[in-house]
């Protein structure tokens, strides 16, 4: 009797023991999978906020390049990318920066010399109004000729530029005056020098207005003139005109 109760007692030792075995082992497997499932999710965290992190970044480059370019943007129409605006000696100093040569004033106008466009040896006359130095008009002459091929040429090839950086033009007019219409380039640089001749391509931006044109020079030349008209500063100088009335 005594054997009998001693091995089930050792019998219930031991199921107790492989219970609490079993327990632990599930207890161990749980854990192990715990690690497993949090490494994954410490992974993915990780990840995420690393990603994140590039994409604040990122956002802070954009933000800082829009603040950057929304300040230095310039109401302005752009002369050689400087904007038309200031006093004529501030303006002068500014063409000077960009490679000008200063050559002095004339009826008010600076003169500076110096390559534009691929062109040598442009003259850049810098305008205001007298009774208020603020700077509104530019214009480049580009060099003298005598004879229509190479002046025409001037005159397209400039336009051609003009339309791919500011589109189609708002107005062109391309016509001779006169009886009769000329046939050969001799006849045509008659009707420049007689003032008969009329090419002038305007284009109209926001800030201002831009035109080519083709005009007499000398007694026997003509040339090709491109003006840069700031309409800001154009319409405060007209309004001062104006009120001169």
């Amino acid at each position: 009797m005594v054997n009998i109760e001693i091995g089930l007692l050792y019998t219930k030792r031991e199921s107790d023991y492989s219970l609490t075995t079993s327990i632990v082992n599930i207890v161990i497997l749980a854990l192990n999978y715990a690690s497993i499932i949090l490494v994954i999710f410490a992974h993915i965290i990780i990840q995420n906020f690393t990603n994140m992190k590039k994409y604040i970044v990122s956002l802070c480059f954009a933000l800082f390049a829009f603040v950057l370019f929304a300040q230095e943007e310039s109401p302005h129409l752009k002369f050689k990318g400087v904007p038309i605006d200031g006093s004529l000696n501030e303006y002068v100093q500014k063409m000077k920066l960009a490679g000008f040569t200063y050559l002095g004033v004339e009826d008010g106008i600076a003169l500076l010399k110096g390559d534009f466009a691929g062109y040598k040896n442009c003259t850049v006359g810098v305008s205001t109004l007298k009774q208020k130095d603020l700077v509104s008009k530019i214009v480049v002459i580009f060099s003298d000729y005598e004879t229509w091929a190479p002046l025409s040429n001037n005159y397209y090839s400039l336009k051609e530029m003009l339309s791919e950086k500011y589109g189609k033009a708002t107005d062109v007019i391309e016509k001779f005056q006169g009886y009769s219409e000329p046939r050969d380039d001799q006849s045509r640089m008659v009707k420049v020098w007689s003032d008969q001749c009329t090419f002038i391509t305007t284009f109209e931006t926001p800030k201002g207005e831009i035109q080519l044109s083709i005009v007499h020079s000398k007694s026997l030349s003509g040339t090709v003139i491109l003006s840069y008209i700031d309409k800001i500063n154009g319409d405060i100088i007209r309004k001062k005109a104006i009120d001169d009335l």
